[in-house]
C-alpha cells in the first residue's frame, strides 16, 4: 500500500509540470490565432480604404475615371470616350487608375481567396472598357492573350483577352492624339476696342457747313470799342422824324384798301415793301 501511494505521488508531480507545460502552449496558440485576425482584420480595413480612396478619386467632379467603373449606356459611354482620351494627361490617369484597381484585386484575393470582397472592381476589370486594363497587363506584368497569372483574379477573360489580340487601348490613343498636337488659337483679348475707321483721304464737306471766305481789304470793319453798349434794362430811343413818318405813311397805306405797294409818301421817302400776311391754318 506504502508502494501505491508513493507512485501516486510521482505521477502527480510529473503531470502537474506537463498540464502547466500543456496550457501554457495553447494560451501562446490562442495569442498568435488571435494575432493573425487581427492582423487580417488590419489588412481588410487597409484594402477597404484603399478601394474608397480609388472611389472618391473616380467621383471628383469632372473627373473621367468614373466612366471605367459604371455602364451608364451607350450615349454615355461616347461621351466617357471622349473624356478619357481628351488629353495625355487624363489617358496617363486612366492608365494608373486601372492599374490600382488591378493591385487593389490581387492584393484582395492574396488575403481570402474564397472569398469577393471587390466584386465591383473585378467586374470592371472584366469589361475593359477602352482595352485600359489588357494594355496594363500586357505592359506591366508581360501578359499575353494566352497566358497571364491574373487570369485566375476573374472570372471572364473573354474581353480582356480580345483586348490584348486587337490592341483596343492603342488604336483609341491613335485616333485621339492627333488632336493632342492640334495648335490652339488664341482667343482675341476682351479689352482691346475697335479700331476708329479710318479718314477719307479728300473729305467731302456737307452741305450744311459754311465754306469761310476771306474779306476783301476794301471794307474796313468797325472795331469793338466804337459799338455803344446796348442795356435791355433801358428805353430803346426814339426813331429818327423821317422814319418815324415812314413808318405812319406805311400805317395809312394798308388800312386803304386800294393802297399800291409801291405806294410813296409826301416827303420822298422810300416805302419798304409790304410783308406778307400769314395764311389761316
Amino acid at each position: 500500500m506504502a508502494n501505491i501511494d508513493v507512485l501516486l505521488n510521482r505521477l502527480l508531480r510529473l503531470l502537474v509540470p506537463a498540464v502547466a507545460f500543456v496550457a501554457a502552449g495553447l494560451a501562446v496558440v490562442a495569442v498568435v490565432d488571435r494575432l493573425a485576425q487581427n492582423n487580417s482584420a488590419a489588412e481588410r480595413r487597409a484594402l477597404v480604404s484603399r478601394g474608397d480612396r480609388l472611389t472618391a478619386l473616380a467621383l471628383t467632379p469632372g473627373s473621367a475615371l468614373a466612366c471605367l467603373d459604371s455602364g451608364a449606356g451607350e450615349a454615355a459611354e461616347t461621351a466617357c470616350e471622349a473624356a478619357v482620351f481628351a488629353s495625355p494627361q487624363s489617358t496617363a490617369a486612366a492608365v494608373a487608375y486601372v492599374g490600382a484597381r488591378l493591385r487593389l484585386l490581387a492584393d484582395a484575393k492574396a488575403l481570402d481567396p474564397s472569398g469577393d470582397s471587390f466584386a465591383a472592381t473585378r467586374r470592371a476589370i472584366e469589361l475593359d472598357r477602352y482595352g485600359i486594363a489588357a494594355h496594363v497587363l500586357a505592359s506591366r506584368d508581360l501578359c499575353t492573350a494566352e497566358r497571364c497569372g491574373a487570369f485566375a483574379l476573374l472570372a471572364d477573360t473573354n474581353a480582356l483577352k480580345s483586348n490584348m489580340k486587337a490592341q483596343a487601348f492603342d488604336q483609341y490613343v491613335s485616333r485621339y492624339s492627333a488632336a493632342w498636337t492640334a495648335p490652339v488659337a488664341a482667343p482675341a483679348p476682351a479689352s482691346v476696342s475697335a479700331a476708329p475707321p479710318a479718314e477719307p483721304a479728300n473729305p467731302v464737306k456737307s452741305a450744311a457747313e459754311p465754306v469761310a471766305h476771306p474779306l476783301s481789304s476794301k471794307y474796313t470793319l468797325p472795331s469793338a470799342a466804337s459799338i455803344p453798349a446796348v442795356s435791355i434794362m433801358n428805353a430803346e430811343p426814339p426813331l429818327p422824324k423821317a422814319a418815324a413818318d415812314a413808318l405812319a405813311a406805311q400805317s395809312k397805306a394798308e388800312a386803304r384798301p386800294d393802297a399800291q405797294p409801291d405806294a410813296r409818301p409826301d416827303n420822298g421817302v422810300p416805302m419798304p415793301p409790304k410783308r406778307p400776311q400769314a395764311q389761316p391754318d
